[in-house]
């Protein structure tokens, strides 16, 4: 029985990500979905059976598996540009495929049964920053979080700007935006993270589709609780937290909670077992 249990959450994982595929593969007609959705799926299903095994680095097996896939294959080779300004520009020509797929799967229904999963197992800006020193926040958090409107705001008027301008060649633009943006989000993630000694810094004030991701994380099915039997209110899983959740109070407004990312580390260092 044991056995078994520990392969439903990644069977419960891969179903959902089937069904997603052959209803998006049939809805569009198009088998890109099917595949899609299934590496993912089988991504997402092979890093939680390695982390069921204990192995070490199995969250940076997915980040890399879908990662990678998501900035090098749709990105760069098929000039998807999977960022914001490419949610907005399918957004804006009445097209529902890639980007607004993408957004609408992964950042919006997503988050209400995986919360900000997405940040912690396949976003490509944080992929890179978690290779950095700075895995556990060693400084106070800072009160700039009306950052990530600013840059959602330009990221909406730039494409905007585009579309009233009536400008030649778009698609291309888009991508060039695409390379341009992520090397502006590389830059600014590594110079936030050498600031405030802090990898995730990025991601806790300037990513500009948290102002998606956090009101829908609220909602959140799958999430860290804490089982007050158990704990001895230690404080290591605070101090652990590459978010700054805290994770000992099971209430939706737990301080940062739309903030986890379910890295585990709280789970994987807790003394007591009791997360």
């Amino acid at each position: 029985m044991k056995r078994l249990d520990k392969y439903l959450t990644p069977a419960i994982i891969l179903i959902i990500f089937e069904v997603t595929a052959f209803t998006l593969w049939h809805l569009k007609d198009n088998i890109f979905y099917l595949y899609n959705f299934s590496y993912i799926g089988i991504s997402l299903s092979i890093g939680i059976s390695l982390y069921m095994r204990r192995y070490k680095y199995a969250r940076r097996v997915v980040q890399l598996l879908i990662g990678l896939y998501m900035l090098i294959y749709l990105g760069l080779i098929c000039s998807e540009n999977m960022q914001l300004e490419g949610f907005w520009y399918y957004l804006f020509t009445g097209t529902f495929e890639a980007a607004t797929i993408h957004y609408a799967v992964a950042k919006l229904a997503g988050p209400l049964i995986f919360g900000r999963g997405w940040c912690g197992y396949a976003c490509w800006t944080a992929m890179f920053l978690d290779l950095l020193p700075y895995k556990t926040p060693s400084l106070p958090r800072k009160n700039i979080n009306w950052i990530r409107y600013v840059t959602f705001t330009l990221s909406l008027i730039f494409v905007s700007a585009l579309f009233l301008s009536r400008v030649g060649n778009i698609e291309r633009i888009m991508f060039w935006a695409f390379i341009i943006g992520n090397l502006l989000y590389y830059l600014a993630g590594i110079t936030l993270a050498i600031l405030f000694k802090d990898n995730r810094a990025f991601c806790k004030y300037i990513c500009p589709i948290t102002v998606f991701l956090k009101p829908m994380s609220y909602f959140a099915l799958i999430r860290i609780t804490c089982d007050k039997d158990k704990c001895i209110n230690c404080g290591k899983c605070k101090k652990i937290c590459p978010m700054d959740v805290d994770v000992t109070d099971n209430s939706r407004k737990r301080k940062n909670g739309t903030d986890c990312i379910l890295c585990m580390e709280c789970v994987n260092n807790c003394p007591k077992n009791a997360l």
